[in-house]
């Protein structure tokens, strides 16, 4: 076994997916900073976290252990998260429409991000050969991943933007059962995510229900981005 070589490989993937993972992470926390604020809400503004500086965004954990881990377990999926930006819903002016706009504004920048990268596409065909492979990787990356925090990011859970995307639009009878549940939303996605994919491979069944529930969402949106830039087959 070449454990240099192995090695070699874990860091070469992992360099293409470092610039992609921060700049995705940053944009769409700061896109729900800048929102929040211009609808009315200060609160992230005073603890600094409407900036693109990644460093304000980073989870130690979420960002940079957890998707490493699986990079290096070779995993079929990348899972990670940033520090949510706080937002006092109360302080928008007009709490219950505007908690919509801002909770889609980080989905949004990922959309728009996707297709930056789609487009500098463009510019790789200049590049020399070596330097092009690894610049081409990372914007394959950046747009996979873009497509997947989006789509991810609209289900119908809180504390997830779709699932305050709902509690915002929903009636009232649907909507507070639905707001009650944002203090287990991390637990379920968790379980949903890990504890129930690896019960389901120890007893031979695929209960990778999230998997299952973004992955054609997710192909739809690059397939789409591709169309849009003239990228697409």
């Amino acid at each position: 076994m070449n454990m240099t070589g192995d090695w070699s490989a874990m860091l070469y993937t992992a360099s293409t997916w470092v610039l992609p993972v921060l700049l995705a992470i940053t944009f769409h926390e700061a896109a729900h900073g800048f929102v929040a604020l211009r609808f009315g809400d200060d609160t992230a503004l005073r603890e600094g976290r409407v900036t693109l500086n990644p460093l304000k965004h980073v989870d130690p954990f979420g960002t940079v252990l957890l998707p490493a881990l699986l990079i290096m377990l070779r995993s079929p999926f990348l899972f990670g998260y940033a520090k949510p930006v706080p937002v006092n819903f109360a302080r928008l002016r007009h709490p219950r429409l505007d908690m919509v706009w801002v909770a889609l504004a980080g989905p949004v920048m990922n959309i728009l991000l996707a297709i930056v990268s789609a487009l500098l596409f463009y510019g790789v065909a200049w590049m020399p050969p070596r330097p092009a492979q690894w610049a081409a990787e990372n914007l394959v990356h950046s747009i996979q991943l873009n497509a997947v925090l989006c789509v991810f990011n609209m289900l119908p859970l809180p504390p997830l933007d779709g699932g305050r995307v709902a509690v915002g639009l929903l009636p009232n009878f649907l909507a507070f059962p639905l707001a009650r549940l944002e203090p287990y939303g991390m637990p379920i996605l968790l379980l949903l995510l890990f504890v129930l994919p690896f019960a389901g491979s120890q007893i031979g069944l695929d209960l990778n229900i999230v998997g299952k529930l973004i992955a054609g969402p997710t192909n739809a949106l690059i397939q789409l981005v591709l169309q849009l830039t003239g990228q697409g087959s």
